[in-house]
């Protein structure tokens, strides 16, 4: 909220600059490094582990629908009002969230005090140790740096080369978020059994739409590749929220997700970099081919770590064995 209302006073007082604009940039991506985490273990605190999909599918469901209503309430505030008045209504709608947030009264799970440094070499090990943990992170590094190179960084360039430009780049952006809401919905219905397999399997087809666009295919198809995309990047996410809420004790849930979310928060200046390097040697069609056998590769790669089969979804006596395990784990 705060870093959205500087930037609308600054754009209001005809301040803004890049320097103001990163420094509310920075401010916004260390909040969410906290959000993050605390949220991923706040939802196994709330929710019966039977009902654990559901809920991480229903989490997403505004915030998918706002990913296709978003962009045009936003062009009508814009075109009304202007820029400053926009961005205000965005830190609004934080301060109503934060509000809302207030009536969640969770307790904090026991824990013995020992200090940032050994809490940190704690957290590492419980990392480590769980060899599906870290190399879906790896993977999941490699597949978002990828992705951000190939669609959300060449993604309107190539779409101004080969097709309408902004009118069929918007097209392809609604396809995608039109499959994150179907995905969403899929998800409140299907409930696979090998969790963490389908996670990964499904993460791959973002691999469609590069692809598409690589090969100058039509748009149609190109538009079908991005709703596929969508509907695997949803699905993916909703089933790695819950293997990872189902397989992490409770008591180490916030610390495993702030170590899973340090490889995405590297993706992004990653896969920003590589498209970087690679522009001075390749054209956008060869990054685009690039990008996407990185994220065909990573899949695979991830599929092959035996570890990923054995992260299942949990039945109702495996439930209540883990729910032991978890209070024998925050007594020790």
């Amino acid at each position: 909220m705060g870093a959205q209302g500087a930037l609308a006073v600054t754009v209001a007082t005809g301040h803004a600059s890049t320097a103001s604009i990163a420094a509310c940039g920075f401010v916004s991506g260390t909040a969410a490094s906290f959000i993050v985490p605390a949220t991923q273990g706040a939802v196994a605190r709330i929710v019966p582990e039977e009902h654990l999909q559901q809920a991480n599918a229903l989490l997403r469901l505004p915030s998918n629908a706002v990913r296709v209503l978003g962009p045009v309430a936003g062009g009508f505030v814009v075109a009304a009002s202007g820029a400053a008045w926009a961005l205000a209504w965005d830190a609004f709608t934080f301060a109503v969230a934060a509000v809302l947030l207030l009536g969640l009264s969770l307790e904090a799970p026991p824990t013995t005090p020992t200090g940032v440094l050994a809490e940190l070499r704690a957290g590492w090990r419980g990392f480590w140790s769980r060899t599906w943990l870290w190399t879906y992170t790896a993977g999941g590094t490699v597949l978002v740096a990828a992705w951000l190179a190939g669609f959300q960084l060449l993604g309107p360039l190539v779409a101004a080369r080969q097709y309408a430009g902004a009118r069929d780049w918007g097209l392809i952006q609604a396809a995608f978020a039109s499959g994150l809401l179907a995905g969403t919905l899929a998800c409140l219905r299907w409930k696979p059994y090998r969790l963490l397999t389908v996670a990964v399997i499904t993460a791959g087809a973002l691999a469609l739409p590069l692809a598409a666009m690589a090969c100058s295919l039509s748009l149609p198809l190109v538009l079908v590749a991005a709703l596929l995309a969508g509907i695997g990047l949803d699905v993916a996410i909703v089933a790695w929220n819950t293997a990872f809420q189902q397989h992490v004790p409770q008591v180490e849930q916030g610390r495993m997700s702030a170590f899973n979310g340090v490889g995405e928060r590297l993706a992004i200046p990653l896969g920003y970099l590589i498209t970087a390097l690679a522009a001075h040697s390749w054209n956008s069609q060869a990054v685009l081919l690039a990008c996407a056998a990185m994220i065909t590769v990573a899949t695979v790669l991830n599929l092959c770590v035996p570890d990923v089969h054995r992260v299942n979804r949990l039945t109702l006596s495996h439930q209540s064995r883990a729910s032991h395990d978890d209070r024998e784990v925050e007594q020790a």
